[in-house]
């Protein structure tokens, strides 16, 4: 039997580590990591960072190449299918030729693996070709929704009330729900909160939560939304990449 750790590892601070995901990670023998380019290495150098400071046991690193991802698809769905399954595929030769037989794999997280992480999903398909040989373990972390609340001091639910987490895609093609006042919204590339009509929305957004170049702002929607997309093309430019998240809310 292997067993495969799926580590959360928090939304960038460092100090998001829990002690359940330190535990963790001295349990396992090979770390198996995604290298996603020379734009995105200073993510890399923070998992490296937490191996060397929270590891203590001797363990391995097996690094794959990150399969290309078409974004620009116009079937959503279908282009995710499909990068995930190539991702399987590399997954399923680390853990082949650098797991034997009683050793530990870990999988380093961003955020938490149960919200939006494709991780455990491809897994579980890995796990299923050979049933009864590995076992899966979910270990949770904080996310960017909590890291977001926690920087602007909010309490992402009212009382009674409850609060909806959505991306960037499904805001764009349904704007803002009607029955629900308080929106979180993750993975939107394109700033669908700019084209919102709505007028009594307050919007508290964050980049690059947890790291150095954590970046903040909120107001009303309408007010800053052209700020926003101003900070967030500059940070793009200067960095390459962007991970960003926001809760949108309605003014009662």
């Amino acid at each position: 039997m292997r067993t495969l750790y799926v580590i959360g590892i928090g939304a960038g601070d460092p100090e998001h580590l829990t002690l359940a995901a330190i535990s963790a990670m001295n349990r396992v023998d090979v770390f198996f990591t995604i290298d996603k380019g020379e734009q995105k290495s200073d993510l890399a150098g923070l998992r490296a960072e937490l191996l060397a400071r929270h590891v203590t046991r001797p363990h391995r690193v097996v690094t794959a190449a990150d399969p290309p991802r078409d974004r620009r698809a116009a079937g959503y769905t279908d282009a995710v299918a499909d990068w995930q399954g190539r991702r399987e595929a590399v997954y399923a030769d680390m853990i082949d030729t650098g797991l034997v037989d009683g050793e530990s794999g870990g999988f380093l997280v961003w955020g938490d693996p149960a919200l939006y992480d494709g991780t455990l999903r491809i897994l579980e398909r890995v796990a299923a070709v050979a049933p009864g040989t590995i076992e899966i373990v979910s270990i949770p972390g904080i996310s960017s929704v909590q890291a977001l609340a926690a920087r602007h001091r909010l309490i992402l639910n009212r009382i009674g009330s409850p609060f909806l987490v959505t991306t960037g895609r499904r805001l764009a093609a349904e704007g803002m729900p009607a029955a629900v006042d308080d929106v979180v919204v993750m993975l939107d590339a394109h700033h669908a909160f700019a084209a919102l009509p709505d007028t009594d929305l307050d919007i508290f957004w964050g980049a690059y939560l947890g790291t150095p170049d954590e970046v903040l702002a909120h107001g009303d929607l309408q007010q800053v939304k052209d700020d926003i997309r101003r900070v967030w093309a500059d940070c793009r430019e200067r960095k390459g990449w962007i991970m960003d998240t926001y809760l949108l809310r309605r003014r009662r």
